[in-house]
């Protein structure tokens, strides 16, 4: 009995071996082949004795046309046309769209550990101290950039305070919102001072979520995380890019006085555009009132104040022109500009795609116009690598014109002093 259940599978595979073994390996015939071999390969014998139609085949004979055909025959496309973006139909009949490509100018490598190991070693790094960056959660294009390099100190990371979640549904922002975050971590503010005076950074930006939903928007979490690093590591310098705190100045006064280097406070666009463009409770007013008030308590020189701009979204040249002119009056410091990118198709369209020489122009007019420093393209975002750079060699001339001048200052009392008990 139990010969007899082995023998039937192993005639049924016999059956089967004698079946496949019939069928003829594919080929694919050569011109130099005898018309009787591909006849005799277009038909193919079955077990009952017939034949089969042969398998259709997608390889055509057809000859492909020269390069020089698909070339343009006018020559180079001129600066209008080739900065235009390009778009393309796609999907099948009766549900085709229209997609719009990306400029060149606005296509970035994408960072990987085998290109760019320090890329790599920084984000080991930042997830071993626990750290958030909004480089990763707002999808920045120049993370590539900030984070790349041979050396890890020269790297900028922008660390953000108080979770990953926002309070605020800007149409322009991917990061995560809700109305009720979870709760601060109390010991953030020494965490991360240490993670940061252990990373050998000269110079650091700490941003945050805005926290609507409490008392003080978070200014104190703010400005305690400032004191440990300061207290740390003194030479460290501190840019600090907060949210508008509800328009309450005596939360911005209290970041301010923290001991911070650079105040950064985003109007985002110009002012006509603001109420679709962010969340309801943020202004455009109510954002000069927080950077003026930066001055008022540090005073001109005390402090460099720092904005951005986005530009695509419709904005008219005069629209900006007003916009500079108001920064000035508050005599805001830095200017950036930079192109909005659509970051899901939850958000904004990108009305327009801006040309490398369009910001340029941006960048003379604001420099002409008094500002310390603006940079401008269509990848610089607020917390850019080459503008903290300049800002960073401003922040040490000016410590050392003061040290200068309170040498000098502590000189000529000791001169005084000593003339005095002379007579």
């Amino acid at each position: 009995m139990p010969l007899q259940r082995i023998q039937a599978p192993f005639r049924r595979s016999l059956a089967r071996a004698a079946v496949h073994s019939s069928r003829p390996y594919a080929t694919i015939p050569s011109p130099s082949d005898p018309p009787q071999i591909q006849e005799s390969a277009s038909s193919n014998p079955t077990p009952s004795g017939g034949t089969t139609k042969p398998r259709p085949t997608y390889f055509k004979d057809t000859t492909v046309g020269a390069f020089s055909d698909f070339l343009p025959s006018a020559g180079p496309l001129p600066p209008s046309e080739a900065y235009a973006p390009r778009t393309a139909t796609v999907g099948p009949e009766g549900r085709k769209r229209t997609v719009t490509r990306l400029p060149d100018w606005l296509k970035t490598p994408i960072p990987s550990a085998g290109s760019n190991p320090n890329f790599a070693k920084i984000k080991a790094d930042l997830r071993g101290l626990g750290l958030h960056t909004v480089c990763e959660e707002a999808r920045c294009p120049n993370i590539g950039e900030c984070w790349g390099g041979s050396n890890k100190a020269a790297a900028t990371a922008t660390i953000m305070l108080m979770g990953d979640t926002c309070t605020r549904g800007c149409r322009f922002c991917s990061v995560k919102t809700s109305r009720r975050p979870p709760p601060l971590d109390p010991h953030e503010p020494e965490n991360t001072a240490e993670a940061l005076a252990r990373w050998g950074l000269g110079y650091v930006v700490l941003t945050s979520v805005d926290r609507d939903d409490l008392a003080d928007g978070g200014a104190r979490h703010f400005a305690e995380t400032i004191r440990r690093i300061k207290s740390k590591k003194p030479t460290m310098l501190v840019e600090a890019l907060t949210g508008d705190f509800g328009g309450d100045l005596e939360m911005v006064r209290i970041v301010a006085e923290s001991g911070l280097d650079v105040y950064a406070h985003n109007v985002e666009t110009v002012e006509g555009l603001t109420p679709y463009v962010r969340d309801r409770r943020a202004t455009f007013r109510q954002s000069l009132k927080v950077l003026g008030h930066v001055k008022e308590v540090r005073g001109k020189e005390g402090i460099i104040t720092k904005t951005s701009i986005m530009l695509g979204l419709g904005e008219t040249e005069e629209e900006i022109w007003d916009t500079l002119r108001e920064l000035r009056k508050i005599d805001v410091d830095v200017v950036t500009f930079g192109q909005y990118m659509r970051p899901t198709k939850r958000h904004l369209k990108v009305e327009r795609y801006v040309a490398p020489d369009e910001f340029e122009l941006w960048r003379q007019r604001a420099l002409d116009m008094g500002f310390l420093y603006c940079a401008s393209g269509p990848l610089v975002r607020s917390s850019y690598k080459a503008g903290e750079a300049f800002i960073e060699n401003v922040l040490r001339k000016r410590a050392g014109e003061r040290a200068m001048a309170a040498e000098s200052l502590s000189q000529a009392v000791a001169a005084e002093e000593s003339s005095g008990k002379s007579l």
